[in-house]
Parts: structure tokens; C-alpha cells; sequence
């Protein structure tokens, strides 16, 4: 059966990337607008992408009000600086939130409508172009055509999506990840270790999308923990970023699988954020998920090492689940209950979380026969 295979328009990577990026940035418009959180203002890195631009003499405006997991909020208000400032291009600097931010408000800028009206729906639209300059080695958001905004009205983060949000340019240079604290380390990791295993179980697989996950699970097993551990490991680092981009291409074609239909609810409701929460989830998921799909999971066993080609499909699965819960506790991964989530507040919602997962699709990419029973169930085993 023929399938579609979609990456970014151009990828550069390594280190000093964005060095080689300025002439491709300088023909992307006249004025960019960048895309960043304060935090990057604040450690210097807004300023070296200023510097790439005004090296190729392109004006440029900054919006650094993705203040947390992006909201139709800061969407909005990018679109009117956008406006006001007569921008043609968008550069997004900062991991999933900013570049999440960039993809919507460039869905909008030529478009008067709500960001919410694209719920349930595939994005067509005319759009600017749009540069994306990941700082965390986690999300892939800049290899894919999907973006998550929370909906500040109805408390839903909504999975939006449209070939035409996929970034025209990557740019991947691990200097930017350098200064991310041990706890981003391992929640963005752990992010992209979730899209590559659930992109290469889900249903929606594929062979190119399986030879990009494969190599993302084990890039990310030789390298995440020396990353946490050592930031300043350049070497880690740039393993991870180019791991992050290989998980991202994975998902973006394969889909995502139980873990992120399930984390976004909380992540919606409680403010975990997204690979925070997507890293609580993996063992009572990965548990769940395990029993449809053997095969699939012993070849990730097999993969990093911890089962061979004389181990059964089910021994190498159970090898590769129990090498995933080593990691999360070497990555000193938090219980909902020792983040300060109120037991009794979290099952209230139970019921509106299953719904909201189900309603999303990802869980039903799962191999295994996904029912909206088994996800509240699965919410109250994170508890036990």
C-alpha cells in the first residue's frame, strides 16, 4: 500500500548549524518575527538568532510571550504583533511551547478566524514560511504537521494538524540545548523516547517511518541518561538533538499511541508539563500496550541491546519494558502524587480525561484494542 512520507522542507544540523542556516533565513522574507520565551531572551540565545538575521540584513520584530504549554491566548497575541509589525516569515527559537506557537499563529496571520475552529479538522490554509530552531532535544515539533493548543475556554489541549504547519526549514544545533537544566533534559528525553517507541507500535507504521524510529529508541538509550548527568557532554547533546529530530520524523508519520492521548488531559487539567507527563504515563501504558504487539516491542528490545535473536518476542518486550523503567528512575521521574497532585481532585476527572483521550485518536493507534474503560482504569493505576 503506497503511503505518504513528509519531513521539513530543508534540515540543517550539527553543531554551528545556524551558522550555515543565516543565508537560507535571509531568503525566507524581509521581516521575521521570532517566536521565543523569555528565558531564551534572558540566556543570550534570542540574540544569536538576531545576529544570524541582521548578518543577512533581514529586519525582524521579537514575541517572547509563550510564557508555558502554549493557549489560544498567546496565540492570539502573536497574531496581532504579527500584524502589526509587517512581518512575512516566522522563526520560532525555544522547544515544543514556542515552536507549537510559531505553527499556529502562522496558520492565522492570513486567515481571520479562531484557532479553535480548526479542532477536528485538517488545516489547509495559505501560510507564511516558517524556520524552526528547537532548543530541547524532546518534542520533534520542527519535523512535524501537528501542533497542540490549549483551548482556554473549554480546559482541552487540541491536537491540530495540517501538512502545511511543517516548519519550511530545521535548524538543529545542539548549542542551543546546552543550557537545559537536568529536569528538561530528562522530561524532553523522555518525550522523544515516547515518539519513537509509540511511532514504531502504532498502527499507522510504516517501513521509512520505522527505520527513523528505531534509530531514535537507540540514540536515546546510549545517550539521554549521559546527557542528564552531564550537560556539558557535547557529544551526548548532539546525539539527543539529532535523536529528537528522528523521533519527530518517526511520529509525524506514524502517529503517537496511548501515552499521548492519555497525557495530554492531565496535561491540560493539572499543568504537567507535556514530556513530564507523557514520562509518568510510560510504564502502566508500555504494560497495557505490550500484550498486542510482542513482536513490535521485542524488535526495541533487541534493538538497545537487552534481548537477542534466542529470546522470544515476548522475553525481548519484557526486556525492553523493564530497561524503560530503569531509565525513568535513573532520570529520577516524579509519581503524580510526589508532583502535588491531589488524589481525590485527579479522580474527579477521570471520567472527562478518558473522554478527552478517546476524542483525541491517539490511543486507538494503539495494537492493542483500546476502550475507554481501559484508559480510566489505566488513570487510576498511576496511583498504586
Amino acid at each position: 500500500m503506497a503511503r505518504e512520507f513528509i519531513m521539513p522542507g530543508r534540515i540543517i544540523s550539527g553543531i554551528k548549524a545556524l551558522n550555515m542556516a543565516e543565508a537560507a533565513l535571509g531568503r525566507m522574507g524581509k521581516k521575521a518575527m521570532i517566536v521565543t520565551d523569555p528565558m531564551m531572551v534572558k540566556l543570550g540565545n534570542c540574540a544569536k538568532v538576531e545576529e544570524a538575521l541582521k548578518n543577512e540584513g533581514v529586519a525582524y520584530t521579537v514575541y517572547d510571550g509563550v510564557t508555558g504549554e502554549p493557549t489560544d491566548q498567546m496565540v492570539e497575541a502573536g497574531v496581532a504583533k504579527y500584524r502589526s509589525e509587517g512581518c512575512d516569515f516566522l522563526v520560532a527559537l525555544g522547544g515544543g511551547s514556542p515552536i507549537d506557537t510559531m505553527k499556529a499563529i502562522g496558520s492565522l496571520v492570513l486567515n481571520d478566524v479562531g484557532i479553535a475552529s480548526y479542532m477536528g479538522k485538517e488545516i489547509h490554509v495559505q501560510m507564511p514560511p516558517m524556520a524552526a530552531i528547537p532548543t530541547t532535544a524532546g518534542t520533534g515539533s520542527e519535523a512535524t504537521q501537528f501542533t497542540i493548543i490549549t483551548d482556554t475556554v473549554k480546559d482541552v489541549k487540541m491536537l491540530l494538524k495540517g501538512s502545511v504547519l511543517m516548519p519550511d526549514l530545521a535548524i538543529i544545533d545542539p548549542q542551543f540545548t546546552m543550557t537545559a537544566p537536568p529536569k528538561i533534559t530528562a522530561a524532553t528525553g523522555l518525550d522523544a523516547l515516547c515518539h519513537g517507541i509509540e511511532a514504531y507500535t502504532s498502527r499507522k507504521s510504516q517501513r521509512m517511518s520505522d527505520t527513523f524510529a528505531l534509530s531514535a529508541v537507540k540514540r536515546i538509550f546510549r545517550n539521554l541518561a549521559k546527557a542528564y548527568h552531564n550537560g556539558e557532554d557535547e557529544d551526548a547533546r548532539s546525539e539527543m538533538s539529532l535523536a529528537a529530530l528522528e523521533a519527530g520524523i518517526a511520529f509525524n508519520n506514524a502517529s503517537v499511541t496511548l501515552i499521548h492521548g492519555m497525557s495530554r488531559p492531565i496535561g491540560a487539567l493539572f499543568h504537567v508539563a507535556h514530556g513530564l507527563s507523557n514520562a509518568m504515563l510510560m510504564k502502566v501504558c508500555l504494560e497495557y500496550a505490550l500484550e498486542g504487539a510482542y513482536d513490535r516491542f521485542g524488535a526495541l528490545g533487541r534493538a538497545i541491546g537487552v534481548a537477542g535473536r534466542q529470546d522470544s518476542d515476548e522475553t525481548a518486550a519484557r526486556n525492553f519494558l523493564q530497561a524503560v523503567e530503569a531509565l525513568l528512575q535513573e532520570l529520577e521521574v516524579p509519581s503524580l502524587e510526589q508532583y502535588g497532585i491531589d488524589r481525590d481532585t485527579f479522580f474527579a476527572q477521570i471520567e472527562k480525561m478518558a473522554h478527552d483521550a478517546m476524542e483525541s485518536g491517539s490511543p486507538q493507534n494503539t495494537r492493542r484494542a483500546v476502550e475507554k474503560a481501559d484508559v480510566e482504569e489505566l488513570y487510576r493505576r498511576l496511583w498504586n
